[in-house]
């Protein structure tokens, strides 16, 4: 089995992909363990418009067969009114297959977020987005209190998940502590990915 784990993600201003990244440089930093990256087309408001196959910039669509490969999965979207970004809902939407066969059940995942303010949504985007993910019988991780940065941080990090605030224009640098709770919660969703797959 491969030891892979999918970090798959909706961007829009490149804020959610940044923090893909960083958890993806988590998951690497575990001896073993691979991140492969993948985002999710945005959603035409006009149904005839297509996508091009592949994305003009950043990691490849998703495709189901990904949710297959790998042991484990870490999702991000920035908020969207306090939940996940349209784009991400309509590619678990289509992941009905996968839920009836139980291909995903006992598999570890867990979420990453970006706001433009600190209580525009980071806490409920975290916790919907966990829904979709236990109805498939996955195993959500979060972020430990033993992490320093959880309780150091002055921007964004929740024991839910990984989060950035970008600020109202989007200009705020991931901080420190963002980085950090990011990185932490990668390499704690591909040691536990590890153990559950035999491997560790």
């Amino acid at each position: 089995m491969s030891h892979e784990i999918l970090v798959l993600y909706y961007s829009r201003s490149g804020h959610t992909a940044q923090m893909a990244r960083l958890i993806a440089r988590g998951i690497e930093e575990v001896p073993g363990m691979r991140a492969r990256l993948r985002q999710v087309p945005p959603v035409a408001p006009v149904t005839e418009t297509a996508q091009p196959p592949e994305p003009e910039d950043g990691a490849p669509y998703a495709q189901k067969q990904d949710l297959l490969d790998c042991i484990g999965l870490a999702m991000g979207s920035p908020t969207r009114f306090g939940n996940m970004a349209a784009p991400l809902k309509y590619f678990l939407d289509s992941t009905g297959a996968e839920w009836a066969s139980g291909a995903l059940v006992g598999k570890p995942a867990a979420l990453f977020t970006s706001t433009s303010t600190m209580h525009g949504g980071q806490e409920s985007t975290l916790l919907t987005m966990a829904l979709p993910l236990l109805h498939h019988g996955m195993l959500v991780l979060g972020v430990p209190y033993t992490e320093p940065a959880l309780t150091a941080t002055q921007s964004g990090g929740t024991p839910y998940g990984a989060s950035h605030v970008a600020g109202a224009k989007g200009d705020n640098p991931i901080t420190e502590h963002e980085r950090e709770l990011a990185r932490a919660l990668g390499r704690r969703l591909a040691v536990t990915a590890r153990k559950l797959a035999g491997t560790a």
